[in-house]
């Protein structure tokens, strides 16, 4: 994979992130049905969201958000990625950033990510927010490096039914955590 800018024209060398367009649906929807994968894996539980096709959540997504809140990351004609931005008052929350697993790695969720603070500054909003899952250690670090370095709040969870393969492998505040 090649370069990735945040320009409005594509070159057969370089990828673009762009607006969403009408025409980008199904490829977003694969995306979204790839992200819903990537939980099921590293939750290893394949029943996450079994009931329904994933892709439906991106249309929600996209009905919440609008079109003109969601970026695409495009090369030679395909989607390898998209990222949203949901703004409430002077608050915005990075909400999701989708990266093909084929492609990931190339810098395309860097620049995506990079859109979304753009525009959130573009805007005049206060901050922006991301709320990976505490699993996720790459996605934790990836949104470290991209600038997000303030925790807000932490949700505390009790199971009352033991969780299948959640070993503790957290620690803050001197205590120890299953993630």
């Amino acid at each position: 994979m090649s370069c990735w800018s945040t320009g409005r024209s594509i070159s057969e060398s370089v990828g673009v992130i762009r607006a969403y367009e009408d025409r980008d649906r199904e490829s977003c929807r694969n995306l979204w049905r790839d992200l819903t994968q990537w939980h099921r894996d590293l939750y290893a539980d394949q029943s996450i969201w079994q009931d329904r096709d994933p892709a439906e959540f991106f249309d929600e997504h996209l009905g919440r958000v609008g079109a003109d809140r969601i970026w695409v990351a495009e090369e030679d004609g395909r989607i390898f990625g998209f990222v949203g931005l949901i703004v409430e008052d002077a608050r915005g929350e990075l909400e999701p950033i989708v990266v093909s697993p084929a492609a990931r790695g190339a810098g395309i969720g860097r620049a995506l990510g990079e859109r979304v603070v753009a525009v959130a500054r573009e805007l005049g909003l206060r901050r922006i927010d991301v709320r990976p899952v505490a699993r996720n250690d790459a996605a934790i670090r990836f949104f470290h490096g991209l600038g997000f370095d303030t925790l807000g709040q932490l949700e505390l969870m009790m199971y009352l039914q033991e969780p299948k393969d959640w070993p503790v492998h957290s620690r803050l505040a001197d205590r120890d955590f299953r993630a």
